[in-house]
This record gives structure tokens, sequence and C-alpha cells, in this order.
């Protein structure tokens, strides 16, 4: 399956909303107040926040101001060029460090999001692209993650640094790193404990892992994404605000599109705090860890009455 049949699949539900809203603006010389508030509902429904629902909104107003009747297709491609104006510089492109071995990427988040598996995916995914890799369970307060993380990588054959229940997860990113750099790794992927973004003595842990990092590189971690379930809409964006204020983020990676409709959110978020997103999760299986692409995106969400992909 192609990288744009994958988004659509994926972000089939926003797209569904989307489109009938728009089939209801078809043919009309005038947008009527009925046609409007269903359209912007959709647009919040799908959780693209204010500032780019206002936008949408307004740039199709003006449309119908300077033709004597717009279409479907019309409409749409408004909100597409809203969107990818919305998005530009948004795709995060990884790259190994050339000057510091192992990159390190650090997987931060709140309880759920799918952090653990996101690790699995990822690491399969730069296995696949002929790196080499070791994964760090620091989930040590919660057993099943190190066991869902173990089983993930015995399943996909990738290298595993665990600790023992309840140890410290500092000290198991440190033995991870020396291993990773023992063994010359390209990167070193860490999954860390779901934590409320609200509590500052757990926000204060993954602070202290990043200063025991720190002591092995001073680069490290190279890159700190959040992880945000894409199903918990505009709430993703405080998440986001709180871990980047406390851990500094350099990115995010955006799970469980396929099973929602608020696939707009990564917008909201990417507009007010400017964090790429290199990742988004489009379903369970290893190959469904997909680097996020803005045209794929647009193209799954509001694609044109002539798909031009296949």
């Amino acid at each position: 399956m192609g990288l744009i049949s994958k988004f659509k699949d994926g972000l089939s539900r926003g797209s569904t909303i989307l489109q009938g809203a728009f089939d209801r603006l078809a043919g009309r010389k005038k947008i009527s107040e009925d046609a409007l508030l269903d359209l912007e509902e959709a647009l919040f429904a799908c959780d693209f926040g204010p500032t780019t629902t206002e936008e949408i909104l307004d740039e199709i107003q003006n449309v119908y101001k300077q033709k004597e009747a717009v279409n479907e297709d019309d409409a749409i491609s408004v909100a597409r060029s809203v969107l990818v104006r919305a998005l530009r510089g948004s795709e995060g492109k990884l790259e190994a460090s050339a000057s510091s071995k192992p990159t390190v990427i650090c997987l931060v988040g709140v309880n759920g999001s799918g952090k653990t598996t996101t690790c699995a995916k990822l690491g399969h995914l730069l296995q696949s692209d002929g790196y080499n890799l070791i994964m760090g369970a620091c989930d040590t307060f919660r057993a099943a993650a190190t066991e869902q993380l173990k089983a993930w990588s015995s399943r996909l054959r990738l290298d595993l640094i665990t600790g023992h229940h309840g140890s410290d997860a500092a000290a198991v990113a440190f033995d991870a790193h020396a291993s990773a750099e023992a063994k010359n790794a390209d990167f070193l992927l860490l999954d860390t404990a779901g934590r409320l973004h609200v509590k500052d003595h757990l926000m204060d842990e993954l602070a202290k892992l990043k200063r025991v990092l720190q002591k092995r590189d001073e680069q490290c971690p190279h890159h700190s994404w959040l992880v945000v379930d894409g199903s918990t809409g505009t709430n993703g964006l405080s998440q986001a605000r709180i871990f980047h204020e406390k851990f500094g983020l350099t990115g995010l990676v955006v799970t469980k599109l396929d099973g929602t409709s608020k696939g707009g959110a990564l917008v909201s978020i990417y507009r007010e705090l400017k964090l790429p997103v290199y990742f988004i999760g489009l379903g369970e299986k290893p190959e469904d860890l997909q680097p996020f692409s803005i045209d794929a995106y647009v193209q799954s969400l509001l694609p044109e009455s002539v798909d031009q992909t296949t």
C-alpha cells in the first residue's frame, strides 16, 4: 500500500465528516448560513481549532464574493491551500547525528498515548532503513510496559535494554546509552513512563533522565518527542504546551489517527508551538507508523474530485 493510500485509510473518518459539509456548498451562488455553520461544525469536529477554522471560512466566503457560483472543488481547494500554508515547515526529517553517536530519541507523553508501541514501530522502521539501533525500556514503573516492549523487540528482532520493576529510569537510560555506544549503534530509542503533564514531580523525573544522559553526551537527547494520542483532539495541545515548557520538546508523533475524526489537532499544535511532526500512527501494524507528509495529510482529509495520486 502506497503512502497516500495509508493516509487515506487512516484519516477516513475525518475526511467523511468534511466531505459531507463541503458537498452542501456545491453549485451555490451564495453561501447559506446553514451551510456555513455545517462547515464550521465539521472543522471543529475534526479539531482544527479556531484560527484555522476561521481562516478557511473567511477565504471560502471571499471566493463566493468573487465568483458567480462556487462548486465543491472550489471550496475544497481553498481549504487545502489554508492547511498547506498553516503546516509549512511541519515535516520533521530524521537523520542520524554526524557528530554524536548514537542519536538519542526520547519518547515522552501521558499514559495511553502509544509511546511503547511507537518505540517498537520506530525501531522497526529504522532497522528496515538499514540503521543499527537499541531500545531502552525506561518505563520502569509499569511492569506491563517493559513486557510489552520485550514482546515487540522479540517479534521484530530489536535489541532492548531493560531494568527491574521500580528501578531508576535514568539508570536504565544510562546503561542503554553505554550499550548503544559500545555496539556503535546509530540510534537509541528510549521509551519513558507515561506521566500526567500537570504533575511536577513526574516531570522532574524526565529532567533527571536528561541530566544523566548528558553525563555521557552533552548533546543528549538529540530528539525529545511528545507522543500524542490523536483521538484526544485539542487536549493534545495542552499536553504539548506543558511538556514543551518542562522538557523542551523537539517534535511530535501523533498516534491512533486511524480511529478518530480529530486529526486536525496536529495543525493547532504546530501553529502554536512550531514543533515538527515526525511520524503519525495510522494503524496497529509496525508499518503503520509513517513519516508525516503535508501533501499526503491534506490530500487524505480533503481529496480532489479527480484523484491524481493513482
